[in-house]
């Protein structure tokens, strides 16, 4: 694939304009001669005033013909074939008035239309960004630079750190540790082996390594992302407007009714005014303000709907795809536990590790320096640094030689150790050991955690009508099945690929109207496949932001939620206005056809119809408080405090775990001294937390819930903390009382520990779900 097909524009069918400056142009001059002509008219120059409102209502015939016979081209009729016979209508029988003002409705009905769709733009700018354009070859004569199409199948290539893999290949040096998040979304560097294979696109995030080709860029894998995205926007159909399927059975009986009142009475005027007051501007009007005020209510909470079209077929979705790293996850590594060796503790773990990974690009090395910045510990600055690709970093940190990463196959692993592998196992982590001068001492956990407001985002989709949930992702399928068994999903298909994804969204769109939601630009072939493509843009890939239909600016996926209520809101009032407004022009198209109507006094009384509908249609404009509770300030303030407490907290929920992991091991000093040290962190730090949250927070949210009642079994749960921490603080007077911890202590004071440990995370974690994910 050339560079330059690349660049080929990804684009949708949209309805045919003639130019995009057509309408607000003719909005102001259907307007000026509307107004001029009044001004003449007052003056008494009759003449004048008629030839001002037939220039005005000529404007508007001329781009109505094209816009009959564009929809024409496409297969169907519209609403503007009224429009058409009115306009013509009134200059035949020299109703120049009426068709003035049917030319300004008809330009506004145009105009607000227009606006609502001219952000459409689906091109994947991003991609072509991303790929590289040249490879270095490596011959008996050097390594020197060739265009990416010059390179053939056999050919040895280098790709330098930070350097995009330019097309398929084999490695050809020991390893080669690779950044693949562009291809599969995640987040987390892979390590590949000699003569393992690597795609096209990854980012070399080691050192240098050596490639053989397999493929030619034509045939290598991001070329393929590029060709998948353009013909899955070319299958795409374009959405047919609210008020074309509408026109399509108001249309003819307008037609039917015109021709019987002109055949019963033998006047054209007659005739005429029936079309004057059957033109559809509540179809024209209607729905193009509740539609625009819908995408404008949507943007106000961060969520960009590119046209009309989109928010209308978001209001009718039934079927929602998601994939799951930095869409139902954060997207990025977070520490989940730290363990230590019996005398060493979990914070000087964390400390040691953070302090040498602060020199370290790797996204773990970030995660782990950020979580020690987030509980207050005091980094110190490492010596002599060096990095290993693949394998961890190693330095001098307050004199002790320090390394954090990966432990060799042959390294020997006590029983801790094996304890670690086992829980990163089963829950789907990564493991980063830390050694001081040459000792095993701790690891640390990580995993890419479900975002807090997940659980609520599909609980209200559920509600709205969302009938199928399902996960595409190109992650294990162990840990792909652990976050769809927490947040209920329907189904899951994991390891999926670009290609793949494409196939499921192609599947389910044909049983309903199916979004898909994505951030990298892995997904941008599956969101432009999809109805309605959804991209995380705060955070995501701008090839996923323009090849959807939808862009979330903010980094909080409960938007999604937000945007599908407001759609159905917006379009329930489109609808609603649209046939309110169809039903008075029927009336009046009945007075017209008995002859109580005069072309002008019809189009004043449409008028007045369409003020009423669009009053309606503003309605969208309203903020609907089933979308969202409304905090209070104050409420806000508490819970930024509360969610901050949570994470400098941390600590104290692992010193739990610790504890009760260290009586498993033995019931000596060291046991009781973890013991004590955690009953001293839940007294003076756990507790008065859980207080505040009690006393403060949760009244302050009542209102916002519906009622203490709400709030009612969070309260249980801090009754049940305390009741824990006190049996604990028992078992400590009894240990003291005896000297040590007795074995008739050790089973009950383990359950103890770890049931405590359970409440705490899963209390932290609910009301971060249910409360903290209210406040923006």
């Amino acid at each position: 694939m050339t560079h330059r097909t690349f660049a080929t524009r990804l684009s949708r069918p949209t309805a045919a304009v003639a130019s995009p400056r057509l309408e607000p142009v003719l909005l102001a001059v259907t307007a000026t001669a509307l107004i001029t002509g009044g001004i003449a008219w007052l003056t008494g120059a009759g003449d004048l005033a008629d030839l001002f409102w037939g220039l005005g209502t000529l404007s508007a015939v001329i781009p109505a013909v094209g816009w009959v016979l564009a929809a024409l081209r496409h297969g169907h009729t519209g609403v503007d074939l009224i429009a058409v016979l009115a306009l013509g209508g009134t200059l035949a029988v020299h109703e120049y008035l009426a068709g003035a003002l049917i030319a300004l409705m008809l330009a506004t009905g145009r105009t607000l239309e227009a606006a609502a769709q001219r952000r459409a733009s689906h091109d994947l700018r991003a991609l072509l960004e991303h790929a590289p354009r040249f490879a270095r070859r490596r011959t008996d004569a050097g390594v020197t630079p060739v265009p990416l199409a010059d390179v053939v199948v056999g050919d040895l290539l280098v790709v330098g750190p930070g350097e995009v893999v330019p097309v398929d290949g084999r490695v050809q040096s020991d390893t080669a540790v690779l950044d693949e998040s562009v291809l599969t979304g995640e987040a987390l560097h892979v390590e590949r082996g000699r003569d393992e294979t690597v795609r096209s696109g990854g980012v070399n995030a080691g050192g240098a390594f050596e490639l053989r080709a397999t493929a030619t860029e034509q045939d290598s894998t991001y070329a393929g992302i590029v060709r998948l995205a353009r013909q899955a926007g070319a299958e795409s159909a374009p959405v047919v407007r609210l008020a074309d399927r509408y026109a399509a059975w108001f249309l003819p009986l307008s037609l039917a009714v015109a021709g019987l009142a002109w055949l019963i009475s033998g006047s054209a005027v007659r005739a005429v005014a029936v079309l004057v007051v059957a033109t559809p501007c509540p179809l024209l009007l209607a729905a193009p303000v509740a539609i625009v005020s819908g995408l404008s209510r949507a943007s106000r909470l961060g969520v960009v709907i590119r046209d009309g079209g989109a928010l209308e077929n978001l209001g009718r979705a039934r079927t929602l795809l998601l994939d799951k790293t930095g869409t139902l996850t954060r997207g990025r590594p977070r520490v989940l536990d730290v363990t230590a060796v019996p005398d060493v503790k979990a914070a000087e773990v964390l400390r040691l590790a953070a302090s040498l990974d602060q020199f370290s690009p790797h996204v773990l090395a970030q995660a782990i320096v950020d979580t020690a910045r987030e509980r207050g510990l005091a980094l110190s600055v490492p010596t002599d640094v060096t990095e290993e690709p693949g394998r961890g970093v190693t330095g001098n940190v307050d004199g002790h030689q320090i390394s954090v990463g990966r432990l060799g196959a042959s390294t020997a692993r006590p029983g801790w150790a094996k304890t670690v592998d086992n829980r990163a196992l089963l829950d789907g982590a990564a493991v980063a050991w830390l050694t001081v001068d040459g000792q095993l001492v701790g690891a640390v956990l990580l995993r890419d955690p479900v975002r807090h407001d997940a659980p609520r985002t599909l609980r209200h989709l559920r509600a709205a009508g969302i009938e199928r949930l399902l996960m595409l992702t190109g992650d294990r399928a162990a840990p792909a099945h652990e976050v769809a068994a927490v947040l209920g999903l329907d189904d899951v298909h994991a390891e999926l690929g670009p290609a793949d994804k494409v196939a499921a969204v192609r599947a389910e769109r044909e049983r309903a109207v199916t979004v898909m939601v994505g951030d990298g630009v892995n997904d941008a072939p599956a969101l432009a496949a999809a109805d309605i493509g959804v991209a995380m843009g705060a955070c995501g890939s701008t090839a996923s932001s323009e090849a959807a239909d939808v862009v979330l600016t903010t980094d909080r996926v409960d938007r999604l939620a937000d945007a599908v209520t407001i759609a159905q809101r917006a379009r329930h009032i489109a609808v609603q206005s649209a046939l309110g407004g169809m039903l008075m022009s029927l009336a009046a198209m009945a007075a017209a056809t008995a002859g109580l109507l005069l072309p002008a006094a019809g189009a004043l009384l449409q008028e007045g119809i369409d003020a009423a509908v669009i009053l309606n249609a503003l309605r969208a404009l309203r903020v609907d408080q089933a979308v969202r509770p409304a905090l209070t300030p104050a409420a806000e303030a508490l819970i930024h405090r509360f969610a901050a407490e949570h994470d400098n907290l941390q600590d104290v929920l692992d010193s739990v775990r610790d504890a009760a992991d260290r009586l498993s091991d033995s019931s000596g000093a060291t046991a009781l001294a973890a013991v004590e040290e955690t009953h001293r962190l839940l007294t003076e730090r756990l507790l008065p937390h859980e207080y505040a949250e009690e006393h403060e927070l949760y009244p302050a949210l009542a209102p916002t819930l519906g009622g203490p009642e709400a709030t009612a079994t969070m309260s249980r749960a801090h009754t049940e903390i305390e009741r824990l921490s006190r049996r604990i603080a028992t078992h400590l007077q009894l240990a003291h009382a005896d000297g040590s911890l007795s074995a008739e202590q050790l089973d009950d004071l383990r359950s103890c520990l770890y049931g405590l440990n359970t409440v705490l995370r899963l209390h932290f974690t609910q009301e971060e779900e249910n409360y903290f994910s209210l406040a923006p």
